[in-house]
């Protein structure tokens, strides 16, 4: 088929930044894209040929977006499965599959798919609600402290919480959830994997994050990660196992736990490109986004190595600021070598929203460190 300067149209659902910054390449190829949201101040909506505002999880919406593109993506796992099972099932190229879709869209299948395929991940129990799970730590077959996730809907830190004490499961809702033993790790780690339908695969470098202590959310990125060749050798060969488990086309990032004792724990998957994955415009040889749209168009995969080092910033709402946003001293962070701010075009700020990213590249992996911090502590996002 011929994708470039064509009649080929991709279709995306979402048309959030991750969408956004998917048509900066096919814009670069000439690729025609349509793209579904439910807002009508979607970011991507000022980068595609044609946008329609919708609700992605109603069947008919999805169905009939779907109909009108060649092959259909999406950048985010909330989406209606059915419609697109119905569309791959009439021969439609759906990408990633709703078969993988289905098995990661909810995070206790997704959980039990691991233990069924020997990925190891850490300890957990299922249950329908969260009266069955407050009754399971009354009766003491389950310890203090936990991490308790609700299966499905959760994003960003939402929907994740550590409990300590019994109170801090009040004002929780009462849905299907699991109980994650806390796993005392050294570092969070991902490794983002690219696989087309014909099987060629590759891996991004390691990547190493740095977690806000209280909004759950990553602070940095880290590209390479800072920790032991074995340790990033086996963490790439356990994200490209899990890959071809999950018979995945495009990008999958996979989230891990490196233990004290230096064991790799697979936390959880994304199908898509990712944040742990922003480092990679301006630090690598390909992009996530120009590999996820190879991927997903069965093109020869690009080269996944960095050409230095990088770190991601991600610019989050300030605490106390809501409303129309203002990005305050990002003249000075511009006159930095080395600096690229990514702002994605949200209108409207709140605490901790994400609204941005910076990226910084350095031949110099502590100089980069170091100017991310000063990045950080300029740059603000306020109202």
């Amino acid at each position: 088929m011929n994708y470039f300067s064509s009649d080929f149209k991709l279709g995306i659902l979402g048309g959030g930044q991750l969408g956004k910054m998917l048509l900066f390449d096919t814009r670069k190829f000439d690729i025609q894209t349509y793209v579904l949201d439910p807002s009508d101040e979607a970011p991507s909506r000022m980068a595609c040929n044609k946008f329609f505002k919708g609700d992605l999880m109603d069947f008919e919406t999805v169905y009939n977006f779907g109909k009108q593109v060649d092959v259909l993506t999406f950048e985010i796992e909330l989406v209606n499965l059915d419609a697109l099972e119905k569309l791959e099932n009439e021969g439609k190229k759906v990408y990633p599959s709703p078969k993988t879709l289905k098995l990661i869209q909810n995070k206790g299948i997704q959980k039990d798919f691991y233990i069924k395929n020997n990925i190891p991940t850490a300890p957990f129990k299922r249950y329908a609600t969260l009266k069955e799970l407050v009754v399971d730590l009354v009766e003491a077959n389950i310890q203090l402290p936990f991490v308790w996730k609700c299966t499905e809907f959760g994003y960003d830190g939402n929907g994740v919480k550590i409990i300590r004490q019994t109170s801090d499961l009040e004002n929780l809702p009462n849905v299907e959830c699991i109980a994650e033993t806390m796993v005392p790790f050294k570092n969070e780690l991902a490794v983002i994997v690219c696989r087309n339908p014909q099987g060629e695969i590759r891996t991004y470098p390691v990547v190493e994050m740095e977690f806000h202590p209280e909004a759950n959310q990553v602070e940095y990125v880290i590209c390479p990660a800072r920790i032991d060749k074995k340790v990033a050798d086996e963490a790439r060969l356990i994200a490209l196992n899990v890959s071809q488990q999950f018979n995945h086309v495009g990008l999958l990032a996979v989230e891990m736990f490196q233990t004290q004792n230096d064991e790799i724990l697979v936390n959880e998957v994304a199908p898509r490109p990712h944040n742990s994955g922003h480092y990679s415009i301006e630090a690598s040889y390909t992009s996530q986004f120009e590999n996820h749209l190879r991927a997903i168009m069965d093109l020869p995969l690009g080269n996944t190595e960095s050409k230095v080092a990088g770190i991601m910033v991600n610019l989050v709402g300030a605490e106390g600021f809501s409303g129309d946003v203002t990005y305050k001293n990002i003249e000075t962070i511009l006159g930095w070598n080395g600096v690229t701010p990514h702002i994605y075009g949200k209108k409207q700020t709140r605490p901790f929203r994400k609204m941005g990213h910076v990226t910084i590249v350095n031949e110099d992996m502590a100089e980069a460190r170091r100017i991310a911090e000063d990045v950080k502590n300029t740059i603000k996002v306020i109202s």
